[in-house]
């Protein structure tokens, strides 16, 4: 069996623990227009999922161009409310230093948009890791929908079977899974429990090693 293989990284609460930011933005964004969202609703309905998606549930079919323009309003509130307290996620670097180090691919796939994913590439001095970058544009259909992680790996020139893909959201697991990838959860917005569709579950980046991903991928 080939050793060879990719890690795939979704960006929001992988990367970086976007999420209780995002959650403040799309609450104050949905407040401005008359809706009040549990907790609930933004766990199944909004987490992991592109703008056209989840702005669509709220609001209906609507014209591209407004649609556009309310994606854009949430995603500047994002990130005027995150840029005073971005931060990557424990032990990330040290982790892509490592991968790096023994050649072994690495890419992005991420519902968030070109914006976002330049924000947070910039503020995190991560751009320089990956090999390839997958963002809202390049796919048609959204998470749980594997178009993203099967656009990924024929990207790295590997079938979705030697990729690990790293999750945080359910959608974004179901994604992975049905691409026919491996895939870590890590518990930044789900617990060990809810992530339990996986083949491992880690809280971080620290401990994993070259050695647990080749358990992960064989």
């Amino acid at each position: 069996m080939s050793l060879t293989f990719a890690v795939v990284f979704d960006m929001d609460g992988v990367l970086v623990d976007t999420n209780p930011t995002h959650k403040i933005a799309i609450q104050q964004f949905c407040t401005r227009y008359g809706f009040n969202l549990s907790e609930e609703e933004l766990r199944t309905n909004v987490y992991g999922r592109t703008n056209r998606d989840w702005i669509t549930n709220l609001f209906g079919t609507l014209p591209e161009a407004q649609l556009e323009a309310y994606a854009f309003e949430k995603e500047q509130l994002f990130r005027d409310l995150y840029a005073p307290i971005i931060e990557s996620v424990k032990g990330l670097i040290s982790f892509l230093d490592l991968l790096r180090a023994n050649n072994i691919p690495r890419s992005i796939a991420t519902s968030a948009p070109p914006a976002n994913v330049d924000f947070v590439l910039e503020k995190t001095g991560t751009r320089k890791y990956f090999d390839t970058i997958l963002d809202e544009r390049m796919v048609s259909q959204g998470k749980p929908n594997p178009e993203i992680y099967i656009k990924s790996a024929k990207a790295l020139n590997l079938p979705n079977n030697r990729c690990i893909v790293i999750e945080d959201s359910l959608s974004g697991v179901a994604a992975a899974k049905a691409s026919g990838s491996k895939v870590i959860g890590i518990t930044t917005t789900h617990t060990k429990e809810e992530l339990h569709d996986t083949n491992l579950v880690i809280d971080d980046f620290n401990g994993l090693t070259i050695e647990v991903l080749k358990k992960v991928i064989s």
